[in-house]
């Protein structure tokens, strides 16, 4: 419960209810500081900015960030993405979507939401990280290796962030398929635009 509230702050920029909401995650989570839901509570915390304080205790606990992967099953045989993804044996096409998916994204209005990357760069250099996360570079593969229409299923080890649940919502609309997201905590069922969690996870 108290997860979900800072979840809720987070999306709400409200810092004061979301460091009380951290402090009792963190203490909940002091016996197991390494475990999936701590090293979520505080990638939370450095997303509402409000980890300065807390920063020495996590550093205290040894908490060690985990890589973000994305799986998707195409033709009984799953494909594994991690961010900036440079392995895959289709990476000039599923790069190729993507520069095409990203351009009618933002013809369509979309706007790359850079405030929660946390890397000290300038801006375009947050648009690039935003674009190759892990979950679009699955979308995009995706989107060349199955007919039109068919809806895609993905997980993912970690939360989704707020860029890609709102690029997700726009590419599901452009080309008009169902997409079903599994990540740490949640189901996203996106569709024409809209998510099933109406933007509240």
């Amino acid at each position: 419960m108290w997860r979900a509230l800072l979840g809720a702050c987070r999306i709400h920029g409200n810092v004061e209810m979301g460091e009380q909401a951290a402090q009792q995650v963190l203490e909940l989570d002091c016996e197991n500081a390494v475990a999936m839901c701590c090293y979520q509570t505080y990638m939370l915390l450095l997303a509402t900015r409000i980890v300065i304080r807390m920063f020495n205790s996590r550093e205290r606990k040894e908490v060690k960030e985990q890589c973000g992967h994305t799986w998707i099953e195409v033709n009984n045989e799953v494909h594994t993405f991690v961010v900036n993804d440079k392995k895959h044996p289709q990476i000039v096409e599923i790069q190729a979507e993507l520069k095409l998916v990203s351009r009618l994204m933002h013809d369509a209005g979309y706007v790359p939401d850079t405030k929660l990357v946390l890397h000290d760069v300038d801006e375009e250099e947050k648009v690039f990280h935003l674009c190759h996360h892990s979950k679009k570079w699955a979308i995009a593969f995706g989107l060349i290796s199955t007919p039109p229409g068919i809806p895609l299923c993905i997980i993912k080890n970690l939360q989704v962030c707020n860029d890609c649940h709102t690029s997700t919502k726009f590419i599901s609309k452009i080309v008009g398929r169902a997409m079903i997201v599994r990540d740490a905590n949640h189901f996203h069922h996106f569709e024409d635009g809209v998510c099933s969690c109406k933007d509240y996870w």
